[in-house]
């Protein structure tokens, strides 16, 4: 059967379990068949009557999968610009939440925006990450905290990827901060997100995974645990922020759950890293988070990697922590941050960032069957990709073959 596309004269970053490091291919090619990859290995490996509709030479470059960026907040309203102002003028992250901003500030402006306000404020976000590579986002709710505003959250997210060649996933995160209504009673309101919230928006279909935040200025263990009890039992998978400003233990509930991913990590002790190994649970490492609010504790990586903990790279995209749309800036601040290796920055936003959606089944990785997500990149070495700051060698971004 001929191909539909072919390229070659490529060297091929596969990030395939089954070859050493990052599973490179010196002189390859790869080739698809609709959307998927029926082809990828060396050029002296194809048949000699090899013929495709389209053949495309890659003169040398380097070509990887598509970047994933598996943990955003991409859909918000407004901005918190003044608090950043305020952050710089010594206020901390708690301070700030505690008299009324942080979360709560976007939750006003979020709620006062149409579904099209959102999906228009994104949209710029949506494309920085798309021109550095990206062909997956996860996105997440948060910025609603009650039914409607999150229903329109997740929306929004979904018409994202309508409206750009671009995978989206999208995550419910009602348990992301108490709002004003609430009247200070976290239980009654998670017990209205388990009962009420939860299944309305899982019976349209609208969340693919369900998020917390555990930490002592949002939900504790036990509440936490009660909305991944109605996430399970509706069938939909969990991930959370955990042990980001202290250790609560965020790291082991969500092992107990086996949870696709905990993201932050800045307090997570040896007990930890370990559960989540055991588990299978992805920790997704966010140093634009780290960077931003100028925290000092971090990550356990050595942790991570005594564990055999596998680990992730995100931008955690949003208006109060991370304001960051650059995959690219992200390896390197996670290189030169939290010290992880070139090899673990090129994993970290492609196939493992892809076992943290739980989608390693279909991309994340180079290889036969897989959707034909890739980047092609003008480099000499695949260590640039995580070395340069503000420079972008992207050359061809493909998704799902085209």
């Amino acid at each position: 059967m001929p191909f539909d596309r072919l390229w070659r004269n490529a060297r091929i970053a596969t990030l395939a379990p089954d070859r050493p490091g990052l599973g490179v291919i010196e002189n390859g090619a790869l080739a698809t068949t609709g959307e998927r990859i029926t082809f990828v290995g060396p050029e002296t490996d194809l048949p000699s009557d090899t013929r495709a509709a389209e053949t495309i030479d890659c003169a040398g470059r380097w070509m990887t999968p598509g970047l994933v960026d598996c943990h955003t907040h991409l859909v918000f309203g407004g901005n918190r610009a003044r608090e950043f102002e305020q952050r710089l003028a010594g206020a901390s992250y708690e301070e700030i939440a505690r008299a009324g901003g942080g979360i709560l500030s976007t939750v006003r402006a979020t709620r006062a925006a149409s579904e099209d306000d959102l999906v228009q404020a994104a949209l710029p976000r949506l494309d920085h990450l798309i021109a550095e590579g990206v062909t997956t986002v996860e996105i997440k709710s948060g910025y609603g905290l009650d039914q409607e505003s999150e229903a329109r959250m997740l929306r929004a997210a979904r018409r994202l990827g309508s409206e750009r060649k671009v995978g989206v996933t999208t995550t419910f995160l009602g348990a992301h901060a108490l709002p004003p209504e609430a009247g200070g009673d976290k239980d009654a309101y998670i017990d209205h997100l388990c009962t009420k919230v939860l299944p309305a928006l899982a019976a349209e279909g609208l969340a693919d995974a369900v998020d917390a935040f555990c930490e002592g200025i949002a939900f504790s263990i036990d509440q936490t645990a009660r909305v991944f009890n109605a996430a399970r039992a509706l069938g939909l998978p969990v991930k959370l922020h955990a042990d980001q400003l202290s250790n609560l233990g965020g790291a082991a509930l969500a092992a107990r759950y086996r949870a696709l991913s905990a993201d932050h990590l800045e307090y997570t002790d040896e007990a930890g890293a370990r559960a989540m190994a055991e588990a299978g649970t992805v920790a997704v490492l966010l140093p634009g988070a780290f960077y931003f609010i100028r925290e000092t504790r971090k990550p356990p990586v050595d942790l991570f990697r005594a564990a055999g903990t596998h680990m992730a790279l995100a931008t955690d995209c949003n208006p109060g922590s991370s304001p960051l749309t650059s995959l690219l800036l992200t390896m390197n601040m996670g290189a030169t941050l939290f010290r992880l290796t070139v090899e673990e920055c090129i994993a970290g936003v492609t196939r493992e960032a892809a076992r943290a959606l739980g989608r390693l089944d279909d991309i994340g990785t180079l290889e036969v069957g897989k959707s034909c997500d890739l980047a092609i990149w003008s480099i000499e070495d695949l260590a640039e990709l995580v070395y340069r700051i503000g420079f972008n060698p992207l050359h061809t971004r493909i998704w799902r073959g085209q």
